[in-house]
């Protein structure tokens, strides 16, 4: 298996002769771009595609993806609505809660539901969007993810069974110390670490602690130092002390780079 990173909670996963995407959304509106954060360069031979939930930085170019690849897309039942019989999904570029768009391939889930799809097996995680401080110079305004509010719309993570491998993606959440009790011991963690200032997803401290809960063996950090607005360092966080502290819990982190790649083998 051979795991890509591309930035915030993009990943492309390569097992058992499929191309996994994950997150396929853009760079967030950063100097006014929404540039892909996967390149699309490699959209063709992707197989699937996993939605956490519908904010740009996540899901600006799932259709994109999806219409480039033939890939079947993954998400939560509450990112789609059935409208004049027709199953639309929430709009990837619409503002607030458009269900404008046609999917060839769909395949929802619940949190908590499994499912069988292609060999795999697929169990939905509870999470849990934090609000979000969006900052520009001396301005800033507290968003809170609502019945009415886009951010964070449809969140869920992925506990992904694959060739023999055990990976769990929580997409940008909260802790939930109660409901991850029964993850235990998957291959590959990749977990959001970044919500120390911006207080959308766990922070370092918080991360650790689920570490400890689900002790994985490889744990990914993801969602820290983003390029956003006009910064490089949107969701500061020190992923050095936060691989000093998963050592300790006795999982092995692996820091990847936009672009870097890790191979899990099975030893």
């Amino acid at each position: 298996m051979k795991i890509h990173f591309y930035g915030y909670n993009a990943f492309i996963i390569e097992a058992a002769n499929k191309k996994l995407a994950i997150d396929p959304g853009a760079l967030f509106f950063y100097w006014f771009r929404f540039t892909s954060l996967i390149p699309p360069s490699k959209w063709p031979g992707i197989t699937h595609i996993f939605i956490t939930h519908g904010d740009p930085d996540h899901f600006w170019h799932a259709d994109r993806v999806a219409s480039a690849s033939d890939a079947k897309v993954i998400c939560n039942k509450t990112m789609v609505r059935t409208i004049n019989g027709q199953p639309l999904m929430l709009g990837p570029r619409n503002k607030g809660l458009a269900f404008t768009t046609t999917f060839n391939n769909l395949q929802t889930l619940s949190v908590d539901e499994t499912i069988d799809l292609d060999g795999m097996s697929i169990t939905g995680i509870k999470t849990t969007h934090g609000q979000l401080l969006l900052k520009v110079g001396p301005f800033s305004k507290i968003v809170k993810p609502g019945p009415g509010e886009r951010i964070g719309w449809g969140a869920i993570g992925f506990d992904i069974n694959l060739g023999g491998k055990h990976i769990v993606n929580l997409g940008d959440t909260l802790l939930h110390e109660k409901e991850w009790q029964d993850i235990k011991e998957p291959d590959v963690l990749m977990i959001p670490i970044g919500g120390k200032a911006i207080h959308n997803t766990m922070d370092v401290e918080q991360a650790v602690k689920a570490v400890r809960i689900m002790q994985p063996k490889y744990v990914i950090p993801c969602h820290y130092n983003c390029p956003a607005f006009f910064t490089k360092q949107y969701n500061p966080a020190d992923d050095r002390q936060f691989k000093a502290e998963v050592e300790k819990a006795g999982s092995q982190c692996v820091i990847l780079g936009i672009g870097e790649s890790i191979e899990i083998t099975d030893e």
